[in-house]
């Protein structure tokens, strides 16, 4: 901010003489920094003013993490708005810094000033004087190059010929050349820089990627009928799934925890509380003589064959993420080494975990208060040993129940260490605390998407991702978990399926989905919002093949979703999601728009989605579109290509559209040439 000498102010960061306000993007006035992925397109805006009616120039600072600085010109908002915008591609990884910067425009003010004096006949050669006088002490300036003030003293010259009328001479003024200089380096004056704030650039996967969940254990199972026991897959056999997963198009393959699951407590089939010896447990119950969250469960392999895994994966272009469950059954070695990392109630017993009314006996909390550097600096270690295993990619769980300052030092002790480790936070809880966890350091989020079914709701939601928590909070649209199966999808067949794949994978560039989902899997357990004969606590084998044959596999949908999203730049981005106007209370409509200069083939590229929502119904509707969030001149007629069906269209601004739920519940268009 400038200041001015020998006056003294009652803030310690006073105003600045061009009040500049509101900057963006900025996580709470840049007490930490703002999100962004290598390629994302980032909106930098700022509030700025001043008094009177001079013109104002406001630019853009850019630093990136090499130290070398950019300069952009912000464009200013609608009459009577003081926003000034521009947007920018961050093209490097690691930390940028900016400042907004204003001035007082002395050519736009001067320009200004004598194009309507002289337009009316008044003060015509004061208006010159003044030229002279702007020009003349601009030239003079150290920072402008010979040839900028070369331009700026004959442009004086030219203005002080009185033989010529003073409109002539003040064309001399807007001649192409002396507008390109001018725009090159600007006639500053009351300059004044904005704070500093900074954006953390990360790694593209940590913003944009495609995440399959299966559980190892399930893959290559095998029931023996005759003597009623099971024989649990393990990494040898879940590699062979690996192949299908990388040619469905996803990027990131989760498993739940691959740990050593304890035996007290233990829960059987549907939770419940009796366990029969076949009975393999829930993988979240952490820890028993096998070892703890450093180890894994025998019956998958070993190091070696996690590691031979690991490898397989990532020669099919797949990232393995695993699951970071701070918590412990009562077989857990930390239960005897470190009994002070979890809580005594006043009987003397170990708390285990509750949500009253339900109870998890098989889990131990971790209370990170009792022995807070012990158990920070184990969890620490256990991190970088998976690291140090090929992992780099983190799902977390429950980081809700834990204290957001462990997250804020975890998070940064890794990253600042290993810069292309990410960390998705499950964390279906208050707004506050998931955009805190955001704010302090995970690079993604569930959200609540697998709650947000009707039109209203996903266009208010949509709206809030996309332009009011973008600086901070990244979401990642799950469309199914192990523990979640929603009405929506209980009743709405592989309609609702499609439908929910669509949404998922166009709206956010992070989407996921649990095994099974391309089956459509969809009975629910009574009474209560999951899967029947839950994965959580007992094997699941699939017959993929044969459902592909029965045509119960919408497989090759979901491989479709991933491919356009491969294709095109534009749904790899959040922050350009704009929503489009439809007459029907059901059809959803929203578009995003990526400009020509921001793409690697040097072409604009846009995108429209049209979905029906309704997955028991075919709708019609009238669309009307905002063509200026298209890329498109108002009143324009153009192509556009149906990216599912491969159907070419002459659109304009209002459209009509029939989406059958049953057999086409979307449209995903890319806009064409203009016709």
């Amino acid at each position: 901010m400038s200041k001015i000498s020998g006056i003294s102010y009652l803030h310690e960061n006073p105003i600045g003489r061009i009040p500049i306000l509101g900057v963006k993007p900025s996580v709470e006035s840049g007490r930490w920094p703002a999100k962004a992925f290598k390629g994302e397109v980032i909106r930098f805006s700022a509030n700025v003013f001043r008094e009177g009616h001079d013109a104002l120039g406001v630019e853009l600072l850019l630093t990136d993490p090499n130290g070398k600085q950019q300069v952009h010109r912000l464009a200013s908002g609608s009459l009577g708005s003081d926003q000034w915008h521009t947007n920018v591609q961050l093209s490097e990884q690691g930390v940028w810094r900016f400042q907004i910067r204003a001035f007082g425009d002395e050519y736009e003010t001067w320009h200004h000033n004598a194009s309507v004096k002289l337009a009316v006949g008044i003060d015509e050669e004061l208006m010159m004087l003044e030229g002279i006088e702007v020009f003349t002490r601009a030239a003079a300036e150290k920072s402008r190059t010979a040839a900028n003030a070369k331009l700026l003293v004959a442009l004086a010259e030219k203005l002080s010929d009185t033989s010529r009328p003073a409109k002539d001479r003040l064309a001399e003024a807007e001649n192409a050349a002396i507008v390109k200089a001018i725009s090159a380096q600007p006639i500053r004056s009351l300059v004044t820089l904005s704070d500093e704030f900074l954006i953390n650039c990360e790694r593209e996967l940590a913003g944009s990627g495609a995440w399959y969940e299966f559980f190892p254990r399930s893959e290559g199972a095998v029931f023996d009928t005759k003597s009623k026991t099971w024989t649990s897959g393990n990494f040898k056999t879940a590699a062979k799934r690996l192949p299908a997963v990388a040619a469905m198009g996803f990027d990131i393959l989760y498993m739940p925890p691959i740990h050593p699951i304890g035996v007290a407590f233990r829960k059987g089939p549907n939770n419940t509380l009796t366990a029969g010896p076949q009975d393999p447990g829930s993988p979240w119950a952490i820890g028993s003589s096998a070892g703890g969250h450093d180890a894994i469960h025998p019956d998958l392999g070993t190091e070696k064959d996690f590691a031979a895994f690991v490898s397989r994966a990532n020669d099919m272009g797949l990232e393995i993420a695993m699951d970071l469950a701070l918590q412990a059954s009562p077989d857990h070695p930390w239960v005897v080494s470190n009994p002070e990392w979890f809580t005594t109630r006043a009987d003397g017993t170990i708390a285990y975990a509750e949500n009253p009314p339900k109870k998890y006996q098989d889990i131990y909390p971790i209370n990170f208060d009792n022995d807070p550097v012990g158990i920070h600096f184990e969890v620490l270690r256990v991190v970088k040993l998976w690291i140090s295993r090929g992992v780099k990619i983190f799902r977390v769980d429950n980081p809700h129940t834990k204290p957001v300052a462990f997250w804020e030092w975890l998070i940064g002790e890794i990253n600042r260490e290993f810069p292309d480790v990410i960390f998705l936070a499950e964390a279906f809880t208050r707004p506050s605390m998931m955009h805190a966890l955001g704010k302090v350091g995970f690079q993604q989020s569930y959200t609540y998407f697998t709650w947000r079914n009707s039109k209203q709701e996903l266009e208010s939601y949509l709206r809030e991702l996309a332009h009011d928590t973008a600086d901070f909070f990244r979401p990642n649209f799950w469309v199914s978990t192990p523990d979640i199966l929603t009405e929506y999808l209980q009743f709405g067949g592989p309609a609702a399926h499609k439908i929910r794949a669509v949404l998922a994978s166009m709206c956010t560039p992070n989407w996921g989905m649990y095994a099974g989902y391309e089956l459509c899997e969809s009975v629910a357990r009574p009474g209560a919002e999951e899967h029947i004969d839950s994965e959580k606590f007992e094997y699941r084998p699939r017959d993929w093949e044969g459902a592909k044959k029965s045509g119960r596999s919408i497989a090759d949908f979901i491989t479709k979703l991933n491919q356009i999203r491969a294709n095109h730049p534009a749904i790899r981005q959040l922050r350009n999601l704009e929503i489009q106007h439809t007459d029907d209370s059901a059809i959803l409509a929203f578009s995003k728009h990526l400009d020509a200069e921001h793409t690697s083939n040097g072409k604009s590229d846009t995108i429209l989605v049209i979905v029906n929502v309704d997955p028991h119904a075919v709708r019609e509707t009238m669309v009307r579109l905002d063509l200026e969030k298209l890329g498109l001149p108002s009143g324009s007629k153009f192509e556009v290509i149906d990216l599912l069906s491969d159907e070419k269209y002459q659109w304009a601004s209002d459209n009509y559209v029939r989406l059958d739920a049953f057999t086409q519940p979307a449209h995903i268009f890319q806009i064409g040439k203009v016709l």
